[in-house]
Order: C-alpha cells, then sequence, then structure tokens
C-alpha cells in the first residue's frame, strides 16, 4: 500500500481516496488525477489488503476494480458496508448487466467499465462528492433544531442528538448512511417514503446513481435491528411505493 497527498488549496483536511487495482500502472494514473486535484489517495493492490487500508484510512472514497487477487471486489465491498459509509465507484472490464446488478447489491454506488479514463473517474468522483454523506440526512424532515426529542418506535430508540440507535435498551452499531436513513423515516413516522425521496432525504437531491441502492442499506439496517422484512416491527415495505415505520407509532 502506498499514499500520495497534496493538500487541497483552501487548507482543508483533503478527501481521501483509496484506488484499489492490482494494474499498479493504471491505479497509480489514477491516482495522480485525483493528486492532481488535492485529494490524498492512499493505493491497494489486492481484496485482503484493500479491506485494511479501508479499515485504517476510512476514506471518503473507494474506487475499487471487480477483479482482484486475494478476494474480488464484490467481497471488498460486502466488508467495507460493515463499518464504512465511503462511496464506492466499481470498476469492471466486462459491460455486463449481471455485474451491475450484483456490485450494487453488496453496496456499490456507481459503476465504469474499463477502460475508464482517469477524468471520468474523477467527474464521476466529484458529482457524487458534492454531498458528503456526513452532512445529509441526520435530520431530514426534521427541521433544524440542535435538541430534538428521542424517537421510539415500540422497542426502538432513535436519539438525532447523540446520533445512537438502541433496541431494547441494547446499542446498535450502525454506519452514519444508515442511520441516516432511519432518522428520516423516524421524522416523518406517518409517510411512506419512495426511494427517489430517501436518496433526496440522505444522499441529497443531486445524486444520480441507482435508486435500488436504498434497498441495499435498509437490508443492512434491518439485519442489524434483527427486523424481519416479512413481519417487521420497524421498516416496512410499502407495496409500489418505498418504505416506511413499521407497526409501532413513533412518537
Amino acid at each position: 500500500m502506498s499514499v500520495d497527498q497534496r493538500p487541497g488549496p483552501t487548507g482543508a483536511a483533503p478527501v481521501k481516496v483509496l484506488v484499489v487495482d492490482d494494474e499498479q500502472a493504471f491505479a497509480h494514473v489514477v491516482g495522480s488525477y485525483f493528486t492532481r486535484e488535492g485529494y490524498q489517495v492512499t493505493f491497494a493492490y489486492d481484496g485482503p489488503t484493500a479491506v485494511q487500508a479501508a479499515e485504517r484510512g476510512q476514506p471518503d472514497l473507494v474506487v475499487l476494480d471487480l477483479m482482484l487477487p486475494g478476494f474480488d471486489g464484490l467481497e471488498v465491498c460486502r466488508r467495507l458496508r460493515g463499518f464504512s459509509d465511503a462511496y464506492v465507484l466499481m470498476l469492471t472490464a466486462r459491460d455486463d448487466d449481471i455485474d451491475k446488478v450484483v456490485g450494487l447489491s453488496v453496496g456499490a454506488d456507481d459503476y465504469v467499465v474499463k477502460p475508464a479514463s482517469p477524468r471520468e473517474l474523477l467527474a464521476r468522483a466529484a458529482a457524487m462528492l458534492r454531498r458528503p454523506r456526513s452532512n445529509t440526512g441526520a435530520n431530514a424532515g426534521a427541521g433544524s433544531s440542535s435538541d430534538e426529542p428521542v424517537r421510539q418506535v415500540g422497542d426502538l430508540s432513535v436519539d438525532p442528538n447523540a446520533r445512537t440507535i438502541t433496541v431494547a435498551g441494547h446499542l446498535v452499531e450502525v454506519t452514519r448512511l444508515e442511520f441516516d436513513l432511519l432518522a428520516a423515516l423516524t421524522a416523518r413516522p406517518k409517510v411512506a417514503f419512495t426511494r427517489r425521496q430517501l436518496i433526496e432525504a440522505v444522499w441529497g437531491p443531486d445524486w444520480f446513481g441507482d435508486e435500488h441502492l436504498v434497498d441495499v442499506h435498509i437490508a443492512h439496517l434491518r439485519r442489524k435491528l434483527g427486523d424481519d422484512p416479512g413481519d417487521p416491527l420497524y421498516i416496512r415495505t410499502v407495496r409500489g411505493i418505498g418504505y416506511g415505520l413499521g407497526p409501532g407509532t413513533a412518537r
């Protein structure tokens, strides 16, 4: 693993990008474009090293090749989604719809077929990063109050101020994005949200990725909450629309 860094022009902490590709020459060409734009770039060349680098460095964006030694990009993405909300831009050598569906199903945000120009990757990344996840969705639909009440759905508690979730008094570890999704749902407990509405609340109105990405993150959230999608206590699927709160009533 190696790192290229150039401070951003405003002196702010640079956005961190992890480039993962076993073609090291290509990886470093891509990395050089990001570095020139002021990003801090880290490289990894196989699956296990990529996961370790993401855990250690907590990147904002991962440019991830599908075919990797050790284990592939899909497995990297699965593991990444257990601890990170980093945007994932997946690369593949095949223009195959099944690759795209599988990639999105494990939590990739966007998908580019190789050979992709570094300029295209940079443009896609810039579009993703216009609305950083850490600044969106936490108070979606809830107004700007800095002292919001804890929201209760059965034995599920959502504290918007502490950004914590508990079930029956036990803390549930979730990613920022998972918290933001649940915060959006509990902020308007009587609303059945479309995927597009949840994307605008959490990802921002400029988001252009696949709307079914919402399903992936809802599935992760349900699993962590111990919520059965067939008989939900907390998050219900609204057929033909999207998602809303389960049979409990938020208050």
